[in-house]
């Protein structure tokens, strides 16, 4: 599939932590805290949003499937936790493979499955596919304000740019959209970059009593 952003200039950098992120100078904006690529994924959509749930089988909605990274390392944990993930990524411009390439995630988290990692920029957009035994993935190429979203949502990563740099993600009807499409229980977790610090804020949704287990099929 083509990709419409081919124009725009991304600065690979490392990060506090080791791990790549990428730099956008005309937005001035980075993909990832400089504090910590990988730190930060791990903290704010692993450890405070996926470990919140206990259901052996989750939906994953992402926001923003950018470099991959979340998705690495959701299926990392899937695999380690034995439960089945069901993710889910809304992307508007995916990155050429060339910048995918350079990126230095597959070695530093687990080099022995470098492959997977690309294997999830490999898997085709708009299709649903089983990436391991736990993890399947379905990429969406689309406008998360405007184009079909997964229903029974557990979890979503909300990974849009900061509000002054991406202003139209941060509206409240996207916010409505999700809401409407998620489960009992289930966990919204975003970052918000301000003054060169990104700090997470949490929604949980409490409609009814959360579900420990998931025994219908998303795919």
């Amino acid at each position: 599939m083509q990709n419409a952003t081919n124009h725009i200039k991304r600065e690979l950098q490392l990060t506090a932590d080791g791990s790549h992120t990428l730099f956008i100078p005309e937005m001035d904006e980075h993909y990832h805290s400089v504090n910590g690529a990988v730190q930060e994924s791990r903290h704010v959509f692993i450890e405070a949003g996926l470990h919140h749930l206990e259901w052996k089988e989750i939906v994953v909605l992402e926001i923003g499937f950018g470099t991959g990274l979340n998705a690495f390392l959701t299926l990392l944990d899937a695999e380690v936790h034995q439960r089945k993930i069901h993710y889910y990524s809304v992307e508007l411009y995916p990155l050429d493979m060339d910048v995918i390439e350079s990126l230095n995630y597959g070695e530093m988290i687990c080099a022995g499955r470098k492959d997977v990692f690309q294997a999830l920029h490999q898997v085709e957009w708009n299709v649903a596919v089983q990436v391991t035994d736990f993890f399947g993935l379905h990429k969406i190429q689309g406008d998360s304000n405007t184009c079909a979203l997964p229903d029974r949502i557990d979890l979503v990563y909300f990974d849009a740019f900061a509000p002054d740099k991406q202003p139209e993600m941060w509206n409240q009807e996207i916010f409505n959209r999700l809401y409407a499409r998620m489960t009992g229980g289930g966990v919204l977790t975003r970052c918000r970059q301000t003054y060169d610090e990104r700090s997470r804020i949490f929604c949980r949704k409490n409609t009814r009593p959360p579900r420990k287990t998931r025994n219908a099929s998303r795919y």
